[in-house]
């Protein structure tokens, strides 16, 4: 189709981006050969310009109610657009090589409106079916999350939210019946007291075995 409006025709060369471009072999209406033009695709129209530098295009193809899809020709790599109207013009074209052709197939293919809400109907599907298939496994995030040493945490299920806490390690051999290191315990002196007489027996135990050696094996242990 030729264009007549004005608006059309800024779209084309305006400053947004275009979903493709590149150079296509184009068959005429009414001349069977073909011609190579400059091809822009934004959104579902593909304008066509007689030279890459042209200032408007000489034509635009509305991709709506169409299939793109391989097609026979005297030219290597063609593929044709077609409509689902019975008179409706097929526009056959050709890439420089097969890369290029595959490459605008999909993208020709993927340009309508009717394949954008079937794409997003399947996107619907799939999130309604894991909704359905895990209930109760999201995460909700609380409002102003807490953060430690940089991390914010997240709230955590139900289920962990109400298990029970991990069982307290069992005592060390010899520890006596006064150890602070109970579950009832959260008093922080008396875990200091306790942890520190054990560091100071163990020094104890050190400088006795280590002590008969003299200074050269006390400074071989800290090299």
């Amino acid at each position: 189709m030729k264009l007549n409006e004005r608006s059309v025709a800024h779209y084309a060369t305006c400053d947004s981006p275009p979903d493709k471009t590149g150079f296509l072999f184009k068959k005429g209406e009414r001349n069977t050969a073909y011609h190579r033009r400059w091809f822009v695709l934004k959104g579902n129209m593909l304008f066509y310009f007689e030279e890459r530098d042209s200032r408007e295009p000489i034509g635009v193809i509305v991709l709506e109610g169409c299939t793109v899809e391989l097609c026979e020709s005297t030219e290597e790599f063609a593929f044709a657009i077609k409509f689902d109207c019975v008179k409706a013009r097929v526009y056959k074209m050709a890439a420089e090589n097969q890369a290029a052709m595959e490459s605008w197939v999909k993208a020709l293919s993927r340009a309508s409106f009717d394949y954008m809400r079937l794409v997003v109907k399947e996107l619907e599907r799939q999130l309604e079916e894991i909704q359905e298939a895990n209930p109760q496994d999201e995460l909700q995030l609380i409002s102003g999350p807490s953060k430690e040493n940089g991390v914010a945490w997240s709230k955590p299920p139900a289920a962990l939210a109400n298990a029970r806490a991990p069982p307290v390690p069992p005592r060390r051999k010899g520890a006596s019946l006064e150890s602070p290191v109970c579950p009832g315990t959260g008093c922080f002196s008396k875990l200091h007291d306790w942890y520190g007489r054990e560091v100071e027996e163990l020094r104890v135990q050190w400088l006795q075995t280590f002590a008969p050696f003299g200074d050269a094996t006390f400074q071989s242990c800290l090299d």
